[in-house]
């Protein structure tokens, strides 16, 4: 394919209520460093400055949102967020069908992984831009992984084929959308990979660095910001 022309974009999927946050609030808008975990985030993708722009799906009922200074910068776009990650990020591929072409890239990164570096994002653009497909950064697993039914051990999986799946997640504009909307619905569909895996196509993995933490409990707050301050 031709990628002289492709442009790059963002979505970030921000309408979860992160209840094992156990907050007064959805944690993407909890405190982090000064600013809010989403804040961080963005701050962190604008500094990629091959993105021609970026679509956060909100919570129509999100009062946080329009408080952020980083909601009216020029390359950000609010679009409306759905029940699941997969709808959010329907939602923000079509906020912004009127600017993407369907060669462009997208890439979709977690509103709650703010330690994503722009080292890596640049990695995971130069590494696949001429790919058919597209792909993913992920880690490579070094724990022992156990099958397990009912709390009883049933096996132990290979680890050497077992990777961390990790945001952003990089794919064509036109396919993305497609296999979102032929697997609309679907609870196999976690991430966008998945999405892709069931139309039959097979992403590759570009190996990011292992502070990428998603947050999701409370104690991962304090592990961000450590990280946050190392980088």
């Amino acid at each position: 394919m031709n990628t002289i022309h492709s442009r790059f974009w963002a979505i970030v999927p921000a309408a979860g209520v992160g209840k094992r946050m156990q907050a007064d609030r959805p944690k993407q808008y909890l405190s982090l460093a000064g600013k809010a975990v989403l804040e961080q985030t963005l701050i962190r993708l604008l500094d990629v400055e091959q993105l021609s722009g970026i679509a956060v799906a909100i919570s129509p009922e999100d009062p946080y949102w329009p408080e952020l200074e980083i909601a009216g910068h020029p390359k950000v776009i609010a679009a409306p967020g759905g029940k699941e990650r997969a709808d959010s990020v329907l939602s923000g591929l079509r906020s912004i069908r009127e600017h993407a072409d369907d060669n462009d890239w997208v890439l979709v990164h977690d509103a709650a992984r703010p330690c994503i570096t722009r080292s890596d994002v640049v990695l995971l653009i130069e590494s696949l831009k001429d790919d058919a497909v597209g792909g993913i950064l992920a880690l490579s697993s070094h724990d022992t992984l156990k099958r397990v039914e009912g709390r009883t051990i049933h096996g132990t999986l290979d680890r050497t084929h077992i990777w961390r799946a990790l945001t952003p997640q990089m794919f064509r504009y036109g396919m993305l959308k497609a296999a979102l909307e032929t697997g609309e619905g679907n609870p196999a569909i976690t991430d966008e990979a998945s999405a892709l895996e069931l139309m039959g196509y097979q992403p590759k993995i570009v190996e990011g660095r292992p502070d990428n933490i998603k947050i999701t409990r409370p104690e991962d707050l304090a592990l961000a910001q450590f990280y946050l301050e190392q980088q």
